[in-house]
């Protein structure tokens, strides 16, 4: 993690900052006792001008930022002031969710149950399931998913973009798909468009009013009332999709798709 806390100075607060808080520092993550036991990434800045301590809304991770100047134990003893809070705020994250059979997802609004099928070499969707090769192991269901994911937001992207690009009599240069944490999609001065492949699991309306967004920035780079006035004229309604989004969106980043989920790494 960048921003890691070095410096003899530094390390010899440390020492006596775990007598007397109990908070135990290791390298640049700082781990609260307690339960349970929160690791706190620990994190330098020369533009910080006071702590500021932060928990993700997607995955729990929490970041303490301090001014380089500022003595570690001084940012512990902070830390330490604030638990209460920061066990209150770590409840309202929401659960982080495994894929594997068994488990339900959303797709494209609709919650369906991940479903061995036994003879199957690629997943297919049915009514209420999203059927999925046999995975003895447990290690490949996962990014399984997140490729079919991947591809299916691609295709529904991609005739989105289109259409909304065509009424503004605007070209894309180029679309990419992701896996971002700070935002739902990009667009570029030159014209390229980015997205998180996560809107898939979104209600279809809530992908287009994405697509809608990140077209009206080929007309205008900011977020100006002109700019809302373009969302509006591409799709009238955007607001209730917008909403949503803001909602939800926690939840759609709420799926785990690493192999094994992160509670199991050793």
């Amino acid at each position: 993690m960048r921003g890691a806390i070095c410096g003899k100075k530094d390390m010899g607060l440390g020492q006596s900052a775990r007598k007397g808080t109990g908070i135990l520092v290791r390298d640049d993550t700082a781990l609260l006792a307690g339960q349970p036991e929160i690791a706190v990434g620990l994190r330098r800045s020369a533009q910080a001008r006071r702590l500021n301590l932060r928990v993700s809304g997607l995955d729990g991770r929490v970041t303490l930022t301090m001014p380089r100047s500022l003595p570690l134990a001084e940012a512990l003893a902070f830390l330490r002031e604030k638990e209460s809070w920061l066990r209150a705020a770590i409840t309202r994250v929401p659960e982080q969710r495994s894929i594997r059979p068994g488990h339900d997802i959303l797709l494209r609004g609709r919650l369906l149950r991940l479903t061995e099928s036994p003879g199957t070499r690629r997943i297919t969707e049915s009514a209420e399931a999203l059927l999925v090769p046999p995975d003895p192991d447990g290690l490949r269901t996962a990014t399984r998913v997140a490729a079919y994911l991947r591809t299916a937001a691609q295709a529904d992207l991609l005739p989105a973009v289109d259409h909304y690009a065509s009424v503004l009599g605007h070209s894309v240069r180029a679309i990419s798909l992701r896996d971002t944490r700070s935002r739902w999609g990009s667009c570029t001065a030159d014209g390229r468009l980015m997205f998180s492949w996560r809107l898939i699991m979104a209600p279809p309306d809530v992908l287009r009013y994405v697509a809608a967004h990140e077209v009206a920035h080929l007309r205008h780079m900011d977020h100006s009332r002109a700019f809302w006035g373009c969302v509006r004229g591409l799709m009238p309604d955007y607001a209730t999709h917008r909403d949503w989004l803001r909602a939800h969106g926690a939840t759609l980043h709420g799926y785990c798709f690493s192999a094994r989920p992160a509670a199991e790494n050793g």
